[in-house]
């Protein structure tokens, strides 16, 4: 029973460690996005969408980061803006452009994100090719 107690404890004080992390505000996780680490914008590009209370502040630096040298901040940054909706407007004009994204992955997250903002402007997409066996 001792044994079971001191794993208990140590396991609740491992759990506690990240306990005490500062949660970042918005307006750090924006700059951020101006970091010259990826891995800085890339947590702050995932981590800006789940601020829906600050889109004013929100969607223009994620219009921003529409603009990343790296793929994967594109990506996060179209998939963010479709998480606003209505909210994204502003966006429409650097989505459309971000459909030429070299990316393919880049330029699909961006027409989704678009479809979610404003439905009626789906972009038509090139027929695919089904599967053959």
């Amino acid at each position: 029973m001792r044994a079971r107690t001191c794993f208990l404890l140590l396991l609740g004080m491992l759990a506690c460690l990240g306990c005490g992390k500062k949660k970042k505000s918005t307006d750090e996780l924006i700059a951020d996005l101006k970091s010259p680490q990826e891995k800085d914008r890339l947590i702050a590009v995932r981590l800006l969408p789940q601020r829906k209370g600050d889109a004013a502040k929100i969607v223009p630096a994620l219009i921003e980061a529409l603009k990343d040298k790296e793929n994967d901040i594109r990506l996060s940054a179209a998939i963010g803006l479709g998480y606003f909706g209505e909210e994204a407007r502003d966006a429409i004009p650097a989505l459309q452009e971000a459909l030429h994204d070299h990316d393919a992955r880049v330029r699909e997250a961006a027409g989704v994100a678009m479809s979610r903002i404003d439905p009626s402007l789906v972009p038509k997409s090139a027929p695919t090719k089904p599967r053959g066996k």
